[in-house]
């Protein structure tokens, strides 16, 4: 691919490196590569006519840098960077998001298995929004727009109490 060439992209075609978790991770690359594209251009226009001038390699986080080798783009050329933030940002208006309510904190390597199974058996896009709701004693509550399973411990107790509080009387008379 010649790099001034304009490389066609859409939100649609992105695949996500497993690091990328939410929208949030998708908002912060769009706005990498607008810092980024901000630095290229000035850098050009400061050394237009010093054609040698070597270029400096911008700094990247792991998710941008990830996301580009997963999708093979490129950022030398302005009209690409340009075209990448504007399919970033619909991505991530479009992106499908299923909220996620744990218990506790869920660690990242966790989050990092689940977003990788959601987007192998829902939809490979998929990312997480994590909630926090203590009560739910353990388990997850899970909510895309048109469903809502509550795989917790509270929800599975709740069903069963005349059952629980008839096993904890024949424990106390045994």
């Amino acid at each position: 691919m010649n790099y001034t060439e304009v490389k066609t992209v859409t939100f649609a075609d992105f695949k996500l490196p497993e690091s990328v978790i939410s929208k949030l991770d998708i908002s912060h690359m769009a706005s990498e590569v607008e810092r980024i594209d901000n630095e290229m251009t000035a850098f050009d226009v400061r050394n237009k006519d010093n054609p040698d001038a070597q270029k400096v390699q911008p700094t990247m986080s792991q998710n941008l840098t990830d996301f580009i080798a997963q999708n093979n783009l490129s950022l030398d050329d302005g009209r690409n960077r340009t075209e990448l933030i504007k399919e970033l940002r619909l991505l991530n208006d479009k992106v499908p998001v299923i909220h996620m309510t744990f218990s506790v904190e869920a660690d990242p390597e966790s989050l990092q298995q689940l977003s990788r199974w959601l987007r192998e058996s829902v939809h490979p896009q998929s990312v997480i929004s994590v909630g926090l709701q203590p009560s739910l004693i353990a388990g997850v509550y899970l909510r895309t727009p048109n469903h809502v399973r509550d795989l917790s411990l509270r929800a599975m107790i709740a069903g069963k109490h005349d059952a629980l509080v008839a096993e904890l009387d024949t424990l106390r008379v045994s």
